[in-house]
């Protein structure tokens, strides 16, 4: 195992009514509140006017910051900024998904820097501070309730980059399965495969640290048992919950002991979100199984074959190489199953620009840590997946 340091100062309340603490533990931090959310689901569902309903209780000023997009935008985090400087905000509340929780942290951070914001996602500055963060979740998926991470998206460079601070874990999440009964059956598909994608980062590596791999796979096999029960029935609260809870040990640090991050699947689906504004999870869902044939070796067909025992169930054989590949398979099936996209032509791309997208998304002269792929291998690698 390889040296690590490991520190999630995010505290968790977890289950069901555990919004009605809300108002209280916002006041610990202040009186005023940003309150950040999304279009109109957390209206409908009636969240919204809870959450409105305990801050006023306590008394609490809230700036409304509503219309967060899918893959949020970089003008969202410097209009939300300069609110919290004008308004003097004690703390960002973010009510919904990934995208929502995502901006909160930017936003955060612009509120304590003079500069454009854009400057920590190009990576042109450390941020030297953030006010408090906290967030209600709403949508189990990219684990940003109980990390430092947070991507944003600049369409005018055709850029969207992942960034954190030692400032932006926010300092409580909110997570109430019942939160999420309303989420539809693609964007429950999509944190399926978010979750999914996060553990395959982690576990495809070459660092060995057995207990690690074993917590991978418990955390895999939990969101691949329950996800169709959440889509079977949305209002199973045994499946959200495990879901919920899954999809943030996926990347709270927990699945990461040890371990570097491999890269190439967010990195390369960040860029087709730049081109294309799709669902993350869509982009995940295409280049994840394509990526496994392609790396798929002898040197690789012991993870691989591990992978297809341990967490698919395919039977041991002698043939490591054949159990490998029917491991890979299965999660072609599942991903079928969850209808989800495979191909990019099912996210209607039907002649994307591969040269300018492999150049993006290879800035040196590899991709990936687990398997490091030139700019013809990841070219491959979108050609098997048009």
């Amino acid at each position: 195992m390889k040296n690590f340091n490991f520190y999630n100062p995010t505290k968790i309340y977890f289950g069901k009514g555990e919004v009605e603490k809300v108002g209280k533990l916002v006041k610990e931090y202040g009186n005023t509140v940003l309150l950040v959310y999304g279009k109109s689901s957390i209206k409908k569902m009636g969240l919204y006017d809870q959450v409105i309903k305990l801050l006023e209780k306590e008394e609490i000023e809230i700036i409304d910051f509503g219309g967060i997009d899918p893959n949020p935008r970089i003008e969202s985090i410097r209009k939300g900024g300069d609110l919290c400087k004008k308004h003097n905000v004690d703390l960002v509340l973010a009510v919904g998904g990934g995208s929502t929780i995502d901006a909160a942290k930017g936003i955060a951070s612009a509120a304590m820097y003079d500069g454009d914001p854009w400057d920590f996602y190009s990576y042109k500055v450390e941020s030297t501070g953030a006010l408090p963060i906290a967030t209600i979740l709403t949508l189990a998926a990219t684990g940003s309730e109980m990390n430092a991470g947070s991507v944003v998206t600049n369409f005018e460079t055709k850029e969207k980059n992942g960034w954190g601070s030692p400032y932006t874990n926010p300092k409580f999440s909110i997570l109430d399965p019942e939160n999420t009964y309303s989420v539809s059956y693609h964007q429950t598909g999509c944190g399926i495969v978010d979750s999914l994608t996060h553990v395959y980062e982690f576990y495809f590596s070459n660092e060995k640290a057995y207990l690690n791999d074993r917590v991978c796979e418990a955390i895999m096999k939990t969101i691949i048992y329950y996800g169709p029960k959440a889509l079977e029935n949305p209002r199973d609260y045994e499946a959200r919950s495990n879901l919920m809870f899954g999809s943030t040990l996926a990347l709270n640090g927990v699945s990461g002991f040890a371990k570097d991050f491999e890269g190439f699947n967010h990195t390369t689906e960040h860029v087709l979100s730049a081109f294309y504004d799709i669902a993350h999870a869509d982009g995940l869902a295409v280049l994840a199984p394509h990526w496994m044939e392609y790396i798929l070796s002898e040197k690789t067909v012991d993870k691989f074959y591990e992978f297809a025992v341990n967490v698919w169930a395919v039977n041991p054989g002698r043939d490591k190489m054949d159990v490998a590949k029917k491991g890979i398979k299965k999660v072609f099936e599942f991903y079928k199953t969850l209808d989800m996209p495979l191909y990019l032509k099912d996210l209607n791309i039907i002649d994307p620009p591969i040269d300018e997208i492999v150049n993006k998304a290879v800035k040196n002269k590899t991709i990936g840590r687990y398997v490091q792929l030139t700019k013809e291998d990841v070219k491959n690698i979108l050609k098997s997946a048009i």
